[in-house]
């Protein structure tokens, strides 16, 4: 018999390969929120009212981060995933340190534009390499510890933001993460390499781009999925963008004060309501798949109230406590419905099938969302003062409505659209 060949050199291991994600994931939302927590400061110092703001939250960043990331997610299920992540990386970083030298509002916004043209090719790949790493059974709470980025990041960014802005001013709070994220791009590409496909159990090696499109097209749970995300980003970046100007104009907090409420509120919440979602769906999909969009639906029609009452108090401790829970609610989604999405299509096509997804998210709800809600402000300003800003958000709470009739209805679908693995 003749000798075996020697054994493939061993990879790293699957839940390294997550941290590395993970810490890339932080910073994408370090970069992409920091802007939140120096509206204050911007505004006072290049004279940008709340509709300029809401442009730069929203549109300028998710317009080219919605459509480019369709094409780079295509371009990593056919070349190498690791490396369109680490190029991404770079680039929002390097966009990002350059937010601190604006001069006006258009210096800022094409630089927002760029975090947005870098941040495009790193979500959707991170997926499908989770994909790759993961089985289905664990998906959906691999996915949610990804997400946890999402809460990390966006404290780190409101408290690391607030400090350096108070202690230098809001260019050296840019300057400083945009440095950071430079820094992590060698260790990960260095750690992190595309596990090798088995495309022979998956299905076709070389799906077209077509053909990725019309499978999903034709299936009612992705559309459904799609825009009940949709509708609840449209909430949840506008309320994670404006939440500390209201703070700050409703509560009279300070900057630094801010920095902690909006923190504490994200680690607290958001961390369990993550970690809950993906643990739950795992758990109840295994009966049904609908569970996979169920579990989200229910935890919007939870928030809807919560959130209210916390918008609406005028007691800082109060609001507090209102907000954690329908903070935890408002990220229990994520793992779920990105791990469903990941299963309406053969592996070869989950970059493409996560872009896909992230195209109508995120253009509707971060670059709806944040505009909307700073418009809407805007326009009540007349009637409500500087107490505009909470009636648009009391408002705005009707998109977890929404949102929770969509996921209701995904999940009639789910169980006929969700495809198997080999």
């Amino acid at each position: 018999m003749a000798a075996s060949a020697s054994p493939p050199r061993s990879g790293p291991g699957p839940r390294l390969v997550l941290a590395m994600l993970l810490a890339v994931y932080v910073f994408n939302f370090v970069d992409r929120q920091i802007l939140a927590i120096l509206a204050a400061p911007i505004q006072a110092d290049l004279g940008l009212d709340d509709a300029q703001m809401g442009l730069l939250g929203g549109i300028a960043f998710a317009l080219l981060y919605s459509t480019l990331g369709v094409p780079l997610a295509w371009l990593a299920d056919r070349t190498s995933r690791s490396w369109v992540i680490t190029g991404s990386l770079l680039v929002w970083s390097l966009f990002t340190a350059l937010c601190g030298f604006a001069q006006g509002f258009w210096h800022i916004f094409l630089a927002r534009v760029g975090v947005g043209v870098g941040e495009a090719g790193g979500v959707a790949p991170s997926y499908a390499v989770i994909g790759d790493y993961f089985p289905s059974e664990r998906r959906a709470f691999a996915l949610s510890i990804y997400s946890l980025g999402i809460p990390l990041g966006s404290a780190a960014g409101v408290l690391a933001g607030g400090y350096i802005a108070a202690a230098v001013d809001w260019r050296a709070a840019f300057l400083a993460v945009g440095a950071a994220g430079l820094l992590l791009a060698v260790p990960f590409k260095a750690i992190v390499r595309d596990k090798p496909r088995a495309h022979a159990e998956s299905g076709p090696a070389e799906l077209r781009f077509g053909e990725i499109a019309r499978m999903l097209a034709a299936k009612p749970a992705f559309w459904l999925l799609a825009f009940g995300a949709a509708s609840s980003s449209m909430l949840g970046y506008g309320l994670a963008f404006w939440l500390p100007s209201l703070l700050q104009r409703s509560f009279g907090l300070d900057l630094v004060q801010t920095s902690w409420f909006i923190g504490a509120v994200l680690l607290l919440g958001g961390v369990s309501g993550m970690l809950a979602g993906g643990r739950l769906s795992d758990r109840l999909g295994a009966a049904s798949r609908a569970w996979y969009a169920w579990v989200p639906a229910c935890a919007f029609v939870i928030a809807v109230p919560l959130f209210a009452g916390g918008i609406y108090v005028s007691s800082v401790a109060i609001a507090f406590v209102l907000f954690l829970v329908p903070q935890a609610m408002a990220y229990v989604w994520l793992g779920p419905v990105l791990s469903a999405v990941q299963h309406l299509v053969p592996p070869p096509a989950r970059s493409t099938a996560s872009a896909l997804f992230l195209l109508i998210n995120n253009l509707i709800g971060l670059g709806g969302g944040i505009y909307a809600l700073g418009a809407l402000s805007t326009a009540l300003t007349p009637v409500y003062g500087t107490e505009a800003l909470r009636f648009s958000m009391l408002f705005a709470l009707s998109l977890y409505l929404l949102a929770a009739l969509l996921m209701g209805l995904a999940g009639r679908h789910l169980p006929r659209d969700w495809v198997e693995e080999a």
